[in-house]
């Protein structure tokens, strides 16, 4: 397999981000806006699909105290500076805050659903007197397609085409990569080319210990801590894994100001990505370049299987796509070979499909416990020799066909089961 294109797809789905991605991308948006216009702003109109709305209405904004996506499309045309991508929202200065409330409180930022729009689309729309500039950010968090300023586009042809091209995942699906070669490739990747991989550990980990200091969110990292102390559950693989990847996401959701590095278009994807396997990596004492190899599996993994399900859907992504990554990756680490790694990928395909994602909120921590639970449990289940039947549901004797039936199962049933969940977060919201 190419190495290059390996690496290539890996420093483009591996990427820091502060706060909730889907806000930091309306935040992108309206700071792209901002920039180009250049003048003071009177009104601010957001559109968006059904997925950004529901994973970024509750989330906190870090450093902010405030949560939702106005405030994050406020603060990106307070801050601009869109080279920062999904990290427009760092650093938020008292003075930055201070202006998004201001046009709050002026009643200037509307935020609307376009739930025709099947996969991810946010189109901010600034207007100041009578110039107007309108970004359009379509299928990726960051792929801005379009940039108008007074009817004018200021993207060229060129950069549009290239925005476009850059799926540096298609390759895998049409080359009909096999998750064996996918193994072997990790494998054979020289280890300074993927030691990058090594910060989102050491970003994810910190972000980990900050929301066990703090007992952020709901406080179901801080509170594994607590239990594993006082002996009510013990300090194994599984309630470890349970404990690092719940506490980072206590952080991440809560809008605490720390950094995470995600995977596959998801900080909460990069956290299930990344701890449970660090997590076992510790237990066994495994080296540097094994950890190396096993976090570059899972994220290349959780990015296959994102091919077949999407960027956003109606499952929790961080249950069919992240966890299936970590499981594999886990097997890879503790000695597995290509059949069991696949057996363990089974395991938590069974097991978990039908998660449904609700929205970003503090309550994904419990989610990601769950998931960082079942990659680790799978795993061990798999080395035991213990996989789902081949007859059972979707599964199949083929873990390509597996997950390309996932990608269906998710798919049909996708508009109405977000439908329902947009339309109970309306009410809620009253928009």
């Amino acid at each position: 397999m190419n190495t290059k294109a390996i690496i290539e797809l890996l420093k483009a789905e591996v990427l820091p981000t502060t706060g909730c991605t889907e806000p930091g991308a309306v935040a992108l948006a309206t700071a792209t806006a901002s920039e180009a216009l250049n003048k003071n702003v009177d009104h601010i109109t957001v559109t968006v699909n059904s997925n950004i709305y529901k994973n970024g209405v509750a989330v906190g904004i870090p450093g902010t105290g405030e949560t939702g996506l106005t405030i994050a499309a406020a603060l990106g045309v307070v801050k601009k500076h869109p080279e920062k991508q999904l990290s427009v929202l760092e650093g938020v200065t008292p003075e930055e805050l201070a202006a998004a409330k201001a046009m709050l409180a002026q009643d200037i930022v509307d935020i609307h659903v376009d739930a025709s729009k099947t996969s991810l689309y946010i189109c901010a729309r600034l207007m100041s007197g009578a110039d107007c500039c309108e970004v359009i950010i379509r299928d990726k968090h960051t792929n801005i397609v379009s940039i108008q300023l007074n009817g004018k586009n200021l993207l060229s042809n060129q950069d549009t085409q290239c925005s476009l091209r850059k799926d540096y995942r298609q390759f895998l699906r049409d080359e009909n990569i096999s998750i064996a070669q996918l193994v072997a490739a990790v494998e054979a990747l020289p280890t300074e080319e993927i030691a990058f991989l090594l910060d989102g550990v050491n970003m994810n980990v910190s972000a980990a210990k900050t929301g066990i200091e703090k007992k952020l969110g709901m406080g179901i990292g801080s509170m594994y801590e607590e239990m594993m102390a006082s002996g009510a559950i013990s300090d194994d693989m599984i309630n470890s894994a349970k404990r690092l990847t719940a506490a980072a996401a206590d952080a991440r959701m809560s809008g605490e100001n720390v950094q995470i590095m995600s995977s596959a278009g998801s900080g909460n994807h990069g956290i299930t990505v990344i701890l449970p396997v660090y997590t076992v990596a510790q237990k066994i004492g495994a080296s540097r370049e094994q950890l190396l190899r096993a976090i570059a599996l899972s994220h290349l993994v959780t990015i296959y299987v994102k091919i077949y399900t999407g960027n956003l859907s109606a499952l929790c992504g961080c249950a069919v796509a992240a966890a299936t990554g970590a499981t594999a990756a886990i097997t890879w680490l503790m000695g597995g070979n290509i059949t069991t790694i696949e057996s363990a990928m089974k395991n938590i395909i069974a097991n978990l499909t039908g998660m449904i994602c609700d929205g970003g909120k503090v309550g994904c921590a419990l989610k990601l416990a769950t998931a960082a639970a079942a990659a680790v449990e799978s795993s061990l289940l798999a080395q035991k020799n213990i996989v789902v039947p081949d007859t059972n549901g979707i599964i199949t004797n083929s873990i390509e066909r597996t997950i390309a039936n996932l990608g269906k199962v998710s798919n049909p049933g996708m508009l109405a089961t977000d439908k329902v969940i947009l339309d109970v977060m309306l009410e809620k919201t009253a928009i």
